[in-house]
């Protein structure tokens, strides 16, 4: 069938296909029926003997006007059928007398023996099989030279454990982010750019904020629609992050002209990136990234990071690395959902364990998915089809849980009685950390009550929020500050406002042992008359120094010291 046979540079429409054949199955009451398996969708061999997914005895005369038997495979939506050859005379008068009847072979006409499958292009072939060289054949960045790629070579070569701990992971996302690469006709480096960026763990979370494999900083993920609110984090989700981490480096490349360049401020932040181009222009310097001055050493290490691994990707001998092979075809299948399911539910009824499931699908940051926010689910091809069967079954509820707002600022022991919740529960499931206050309009997820049957709305889905104020503050403040230039710790924070080291971290959702990085922000709610407290300066209750004259120039936000000077991070 024309429509599964992909073209060198891999299958365009796995994705749409996948989910097509899902939905036929279910239509048609077929879900009994196994998913085509993802080397016909991806054009690779099946790696075991050859099974029908499709069986032959499910294949029957399709009824007048349908163009599909059930048991077909549809064929994508734009995607021209094969036609048919012309129907015989003996076929042509069966079918007019209303009956299907086979076509016995003639004895006279010797059947012809199949042919071997012509190999035209043995890279091709080579290409279909193994995703490394389908990566290697679209790298098309200019090299990078020097003593710090080298560093690198020598770095990642010498751990074999933490590069195949990375590759494991990374098993389970690159094929789909070297689709969408080569979709976008973007140079194939950039699939490789969640090895530097956060090893490809799926939720990652830097001490900066940044989250998720492609470490998207809070501001910039909206900037490039990643909702982030109590129920989901879709810096986290693996479709949506990859989309606009594309979408990000396709930009900042339009703007700069250059690969490099667009690396850097990726890592960087555009504007520092600009303004290092205009240092050396003024003094006549090269307008390339290895001629940048004054960059972080996060950044000046960042592009040499990518170009070893795209050097140990090139040629593993070279460096005495084995790869892990990874075959070129999708793992992971979309499967839409309608309804709204609980995360435990979702991960047994496709018979995956939960921590294999969240790996797919980390967005989540309560018990239950919503429908109207997140409409799909990401599972290997086989649990798909699991469950695909088990979805169909009739059940009473998929969520037990669902969303409530608060109608007043409460007591977490009162939301919890007018809820019928134990405090203990409510506090857990909705992570509120002890003696807060839960805001006026602010959204928890209680137990769905047997007579309910709507799920939540896409707006609630989308917005819902959670404030919280400690108790006896009510009308305290949130406030911002930055780290200081040496940066600064939770407790220190903590201890300088007269708060406690876990609602500190809380507030900034990190560890209560956590150190902000310099110039970094951090959010406090004080009370109304409480003053911000600087590092270095007097703990909250403190009899207060005489006021020095405060220099000229714009205050940090939330404060009264100068302000920091803070690398621009995405």
């Amino acid at each position: 069938m024309r429509g599964l046979r992909p073209s060198r540079r891999g299958s365009r429409a796995w994705p749409v296909l996948a989910q097509a054949l899902v939905a036929a199955a279910l239509a048609s009451g077929c879900a009994q029926a196994p998913l085509p398996g993802p080397e016909a969708l991806s054009g690779g061999e099946p790696r075991d003997a050859p099974v029908e997914h499709w069986p032959r005895s499910e294949v029957v005369a399709p009824a007048a006007g349908q163009n599909a038997a059930v048991g077909q495979a549809p064929v994508p939506a734009g995607t021209e059928a094969a036609p048919s050859p012309p129907p015989t005379a003996a076929a042509t008068d069966s079918a007019s007398a209303g009956a299907v009847a086979p076509v016995e072979p003639d004895p006279a006409t010797p059947t012809a023996a199949p042919s071997p499958r012509a190999r035209l292009d043995p890279e091709q072939d080579a290409e279909r099989a193994d995703l490394w060289q389908r990566i290697r054949a679209g790298l098309a960045i200019p090299d990078l030279d020097g003593d710090l790629v080298r560093r690198w070579e020598r770095h990642y070569a010498g751990q074999p454990e933490y590069l195949q701990r990375m590759v494991e992971r990374g098993a389970r996302y690159l094929f789909h982010i070297v689709e969408e690469v080569d979709r976008r006709e973007m140079p194939q480096e950039l699939a490789l750019l969640p090895f530097v960026e956060s090893a490809f763990n799926p939720v990652a979370l830097s001490r900066a904020k940044a989250a998720g494999m492609w470490q998207f900083m809070p501001g910039t993920g909206r900037q490039f629609d990643l909702q982030q609110n109590i129920f989901r984090d879709e810096r986290l989700d693996v479709l949506a992050s990859t989309r606009a981490a594309l979408d990000f480096l396709g930009a900042l490349h339009a703007r700069f002209g250059d690969w490099q360049l667009a690396l850097a401020a990726y890592n960087w932040g555009p504007g520092n990136v600009v303004r290092a181009l205009e240092r050396n222009r003024r003094a006549g310097k090269p307008l390339t990234f290895s001629a940048l001055q004054r960059v972080p050493a996060e950044t000046r290490n960042y592009v040499p990071k990518l170009q070893a691994l795209k050097n140990i990707v090139l040629r593993p001998a070279a460096y005495d690395v084995e790869l892990a092979k990874l075959e070129n075809h999708p793992y992971f299948l979309s499967v839409a959902i309608e309804r709204d399911i609980d995360v435990d539910l979702a991960a047994g009824l496709a018979g995956l364990p939960l921590e294999e499931f969240r790996q797919l699908n980390p967005q989540h940051n309560r018990a239950v998915i919503l429908a109207a926010g997140t409409p799909h689910v990401l599972l290997p091809y086989d649990n798909a089809n699991q469950f695909v069967r088990a979805l169909a079954e009739p059940r009473a509820a998929l969520a037990s849980w669902t969303a409530w707002t608060a109608p007043r600022t409460l007591k977490t022991a009162e939301a919890a009685k007018l809820v019928g919740m134990a405090e203990t529960e409510l506090a857990s499931v909705n992570h509120i950390p002890p003696r807060m206050l839960i805001r006026a309009g602010s959204t928890l997820i209680v137990p769905r009550a047997a007579g309910v049957s709507g799920d939540v709305s896409g707006q609630l889905a989308d917005r819902a929020t959670l404030t919280l104020t400690p108790e006896g503050q009510h009308g305290a403040r949130q406030t911002t500050l930055r780290a200081g230039p040496k940066g600064d710790t939770v407790v220190a924070v903590a201890r300088r406002h007269g708060l406690a080291a876990a609602q500190v971290a809380q507030w900034n959702r990190v560890a209560a042992n956590a150190t902000f990085a310099p110039g970094q922000p951090i959010v406090l709610v004080l009370p109304p008359r409480q003053r911000v407290v600087v590092a270095g300066s007097p703990a909250a209750g403190a009899k207060p120094a005489a006021p020095a004259k405060a220099p000229r120039g714009p205050a940090a936000p939330g404060g009264s010291s100068p302000r920091v000077k803070v690398a621009e991070r995405r």
